[in-house]
């Protein structure tokens, strides 16, 4: 490879890393929480066997979707699906605040321990639908590599998608409490994080349109210069803006932050 695809490849992954610490520092925070209510020395196991799902299911749907990616209706339901949890999540927190920090802060009782895995398993297989669009919606454009095909999917785009998934485990499981923290003093980057899912269900949706089976789009459009660099600043201003201009939280919300934090500190020193 030379240096200028290597660059870009590089950036992408970058990308992936930050987008994926963020999402997976909010769903690692949910999972302590619904966790928390079990005995101490089941915590562990229930988090571990949730873990252990997501990382099948991650790598069998990113097998699975190296084989659908050039069918236009999988990358059109991508694209509306990315474009639906942003939207979900932003009218969650602005327009029905109290309900959804209801909702994140409330400790579940009542459950044994196995209905807890299976929502953990649950919650995880959700997560891991979100990430792998996210991270497929970016790297189909990507430059072809030397590296042999698989499915669909130039090799290297494989190898950035399936990295990027490696490292949000990693993430979810090791780093979680730094992101939390990072996201308590710069709340505003969760919401960057989902306006930035939803830009990338932009992207997704016009090289849906640039299908030679639909070709409302010109098929050379999505890798455009033009349209890349378009695409890249607004997701760098998006980025920015969310680290500039988030607004400090109220002391209910500072303790109902540490309480979560709390309990995915318990969780992550066992």
């Amino acid at each position: 490879m030379d240096a200028s695809l290597l660059l870009e490849y590089g950036w992408v992954l970058l990308v992936l890393i930050a987008l994926e610490g963020i999402l997976a520092a909010d769903n690692a925070l949910v999972m302590a929480i619904m966790v928390k209510h079990l005995p101490e020395e089941q915590r562990k196991k229930a988090l571990f066997y949730g873990l252990a799902g997501a990382f099948i299911f991650r790598f069998g749907s990113l097998f699975a979707i190296s084989f659908l990616v050039d069918v236009w209706q999988v990358q059109a339901i991508g694209a509306v699906y990315l474009l639906f949890i942003a939207i979900n999540h932003l009218v969650k927190r602005y327009l029905k605040k109290s309900k959804h920090d209801e909702t994140v802060t409330k400790e579940k009782k009542g459950s044994g321990f196995w209905m807890t895995v299976l929502k953990v398993e649950l919650a995880d297989i959700a997560f891991a639908v979100d990430s792998i669009l996210a991270a497929v919606a970016l790297a189909v454009t990507l430059p072809n590599t030397p590296l042999p095909k698989i499915g669909g999917l130039d090799g290297g785009q494989f190898a950035v998608i399936f990295a990027g998934g490696l490292i949000g485990l990693i993430i979810m499981r090791f780093a979680a409490t730094w992101f939390v923290k990072l996201l308590n003093q710069r709340p505003g980057l969760e919401t960057a994080a989902f306006l930035i899912v939803g830009w990338v269900g932009v992207k997704l949706a016009v090289y849906t349109l640039a299908h030679p089976e639909l070709a409302i789009v010109d098929e050379h459009f999505p890798e455009s210069k033009g349209w890349k660099l378009f695409f890249w600043i607004v997701l760098i201003a998006i980025a920015v803006g969310g680290w500039f201009l988030s607004k400090g939280k109220n002391q209910s919300e500072i303790e109902g932050s540490d309480d979560a934090q709390d309990a995915l500190e318990k969780v992550d020193h066992q």
